[in-house]
């Protein structure tokens, strides 16, 4: 055998973690395109997510024992549109043979590659069913993280500290109700789009939240819920330009995705904004998220993801951490915690704080966030804590809350990047 070939058994293995990646990453692309136009085509959920999920589990077998194909996301539409169509076939009967008949036409005649616009129609469409009024908040962000990011129920349970049985029974309960009460799929009239779009606003936000810093798992960054999340802002801003905070949405997602690439390190493990290789950024990005923002001030200053958006351009333009405008920052900051109380913005104001005015400001200011217990279990306050004290040079004290902050983390990046610093204090102690 040639010096560094490959055995067999070996070869095997490379090419099962080749399918597993092209899986993953099919997965995060295509999921939400074949459900939500399925969904649309069929108006059946339960058998828009069998059809994509029959699709993902058969590539496992199929790209292991025959290669993986040339584009992936084509065929895991054909797979589930073929399974779509077998399932209504079997379904028809004289009573619905005429609705079978019309919705297994549409289905013969969906190609395999449907026109962009039409994925983001459907996608959008599939949003602003998931966030009808009729929906508490929570259902209308646990149903679109299922439905169009195609997250698992057992993650969705995790993000709302919920058993993955008590999940699974809202996720019902939810596609019931949008069953029963005949709410239709589809982007309502204009009239009833202002109802609407503070929820769609919010859950657009989470799904790109969760592909921007995943809560859980191995892997920091998932692009594909990013990206997905960032096209439909997109469309969103097309169908309502004159609404600022969708523009602020869309330039605030652009702006802190501009960093995908430099926010993990070699080891895989988190890298802070101080430590990234800022020409690894996207500078088309940044442009773009920067004259996004621009037109949304146009229709007012006010709104919680203008002002989020402005906080994040101050880091992505600023050419270096030392050049970071903080005060700024946590006058933003100041403003959104004021103006959208949340015990995360006064958080993270405490951080600008610190960063502006110093590591002893900024830990007595985390310390009252933290004595008022408001983000009890929220691994970050012990980091910043941790973070403040390492740079006053309290190892040993910046070591306990260090480890603390390991003890709450589920993201395998921030973990260690949590490890990272704490054998770096407690070397220095």
């Amino acid at each position: 055998m040639a010096p560094g070939a490959l055995t067999e058994p070996e070869e095997a293995d490379v090419a099962r973690a080749d399918v597993s990646r092209a899986i993953a990453a099919a997965y995060e692309f295509e999921w939400g395109r074949i459900v939500s136009t399925l969904i649309r085509i069929t108006g059946d959920w339960s058998l828009a997510e069998d059809c994509a999920q029959d699709a993902i589990e058969l590539a496992i077998g199929r790209w292991t024992r025959e290669g993986i194909p040339r584009n992936p996301g084509a065929w895991l539409t054909t797979v589930a549109k073929n399974r779509a169509l077998d399932r209504r076939r079997r379904a028809v009967n004289e009573a619905a043979k005429l609705r079978e008949v019309a919705i297994m036409h549409e289905l013969e005649s969906w190609g395999t590659e449907p026109a962009d616009e039409d994925i983001q129609d459907d996608r959008l469409r599939l949003i602003f069913t998931c966030c009808h009024p009729a929906l508490t908040m929570e259902a209308r962000v646990a149903l679109t993280l299922r439905t169009v990011a195609g997250l698992t129920t057992a993650e969705i349970a995790r993000a709302f500290l919920v058993p993955e049985k008590t999940m699974a029974q809202r996720l019902l309960r939810s596609k019931r109700k949008i069953r029963n009460a005949g709410i239709p799929y589809r982007v309502p009239p204009a009239r009833l789009l202002a109802d609407r779009l503070c929820g769609v606003l919010a859950v657009l936000y989470l799904l790109f939240t969760e592909g921007y810093s995943a809560s859980s798992g191995e892997r920091l960054v998932r692009d594909g819920l990013a990206s997905e999340a960032i096209r439909v802002a997109r469309a969103l801003v097309q169908l309502m330009p004159d609404e600022p905070e969708a523009r602020g949405l869309l330039a605030l997602m652009l702006l802190q995705h501009s960093r995908r690439d430099a926010r993990v390190g070699a080891g895989g493990e988190l890298l802070t904004l101080e430590e990234q290789d800022r020409s690894l950024w996207d500078r088309s990005a940044i442009a773009e998220g920067v004259a996004v923002l621009e037109l949304a001030h146009v229709g007012g200053e006010g709104g919680v993801y203008q002002l989020q958006a402005a906080i994040a351009a101050c880091h992505a333009t600023a050419a270096a951490q030392d050049a970071t405008d903080y005060g700024r920052i946590a006058s933003l900051y100041h403003r959104l915690a004021t103006s959208h109380p949340s015990p995360i913005f006064t958080f993270n104001y405490a951080i600008a704080r610190g960063m502006s005015a110093g590591a002893a400001v900024g830990l007595e200011e985390v310390n009252l966030v933290a004595e008022s217990k408001a983000l009890d279990g929220y691994y970050l306050v012990p980091a910043a804590q941790a973070d403040f004290l390492r740079r006053l040079g309290r190892t040993e004290e910046a070591a306990e809350r260090y480890r603390e902050a390991l003890s709450l983390v589920s993201s395998g990046p921030e973990g260690r990047y949590l490890e990272r610093r704490l054998r770096e204090v407690s070397a220095d102690s």
